[in-house]
């Protein structure tokens, strides 16, 4: 089996198992109106498309810029399974609190245990660090423009989610926390 055939095949696996988890969740108190949450959407997709049209055997068909390599693409076909689980280590710590939409649910705290101690959005950092290993692994400019779009569309999220739980938990709680753990990227204050 061809390394770009896992990724793909993680990516799958991963969205399809992240669809039936989504039935775990608690009872969703309050949302951000649908328009506050649409730009991020619309950037993710489009990111997604770049992302995963852009192979060299895909309709949109783009040259390579490089050539990883067999061994370096298993070693990014690696990178981009850590990357899930590091979502799903963050997806269980989170339990009945997570939701796939910013939401507050029932019950809602200030998670800063297990990955939300490294990152205050560990599941965007793995779905980062997934794109970005299957966009290097691709190795076309459309792969790799599609994983900092979505890259962007997920600091997007994170911005809404954040301002949305400040006012929902409480600015003095949320900043506290925000000061102490980096937004995305371990040790990298935003």
């Amino acid at each position: 089996m061809a390394p770009l055939h896992v990724i793909y095949g993680l990516w799958a696996a991963w969205a399809g198992s992240w669809a039936i988890a989504a039935l775990w969740s608690s009872r969703t108190q309050a949302r951000p109106s649908t328009i506050t949450v649409l730009p991020d959407r619309v950037v993710t997709v489009i990111g997604a498309f770049l992302l995963f049209s852009s192979r060299p055997d895909a309709p949109l068909h783009a040259t390579p810029l490089w050539d990883t390599g067999e061994d370096a693409r298993w070693l990014l076909a690696a990178i981009t399974a850590g990357g899930f689980v590091f979502c799903w280590w963050a997806r269980i710590h989170l339990g009945r609190l997570w939701s796939g939409n910013v939401t507050r649910k029932e019950g809602h705290y200030i998670v800063d245990t297990g990955p939300y101690r490294l990152v205050r959005h560990p599941i965007y950092t793995g779905i980062i660090i997934a794109s970005f290993a299957t966009a290097i692994a691709v190795g076309t400019p459309g792969s790799l423009l599609g994983a900092c779009i979505m890259s962007l569309g997920w600091y997007l999220k994170a911005r809404v989610e954040e301002g949305f739980l400040r006012e929902q938990l409480g600015a003095q709680a949320y900043d506290a926390y925000a000061r102490k753990t980096a937004m995305l990227i371990p040790f990298v204050k935003l």
